[in-house]
């Protein structure tokens, strides 16, 4: 008896997964097609839709702006907020009172181009120590020509 050396030899088993990819494939196809004819059940609901034209007021009150508007040479500028005058001197009490229960404490501030920038940090130093967090500056929008 002689030996080979060169490749021979008792094979080893090897197994076929030919069979088991179609097997897998097969499972994949029947739960497909038993997802997509299952059913949805319970019951219809209609969700009720706010009113447009609340959510329109509701959104414009929540923004708070601060106007620093120009008045006359020698007299210092008037302040609004959301377009209703506020006294200097009120101006911090205002602001504390709306900003007392609000979790957003964001403020915008928009100068008029004629008024001094003193008067619009005087507003921002104000609304810090008012309890507000975050402020905003507001520029004029550019009116094109002919526009």
């Amino acid at each position: 008896m002689s030996f080979s050396m060169a490749g021979g030899g008792p094979s080893r088993p090897q197994i076929n997964v030919t069979p088991l990819i179609d097997v897998l494939l097969t499972l994949i196809v029947v739960f497909m097609l038993v997802v997509a004819s299952e059913q949805e059940k319970g019951e219809q609901a209609q969700i009720p839709q706010p009113n447009q034209k609340e959510t329109a007021q509701v959104q414009e009150s929540r923004t708070i702006v601060i106007q620093v508007v120009w008045t006359t040479k020698d007299q210092p500028p008037t302040v609004k907020i959301n377009q209703d005058n506020v006294k200097w001197q009120d101006l911090e009490t205002r602001l504390a009172k709306i900003y007392l229960k609000r979790a957003e404490k964001v403020v915008f501030v928009r100068g008029d181009a004629d008024v001094d920038f003193q008067y619009v940090a005087d507003v921002i130093d104000v609304a810090h120590h008012a309890g507000v967090q975050r402020v905003g500056l507001l520029t004029k929008d550019r009116e094109l020509a002919g526009e």
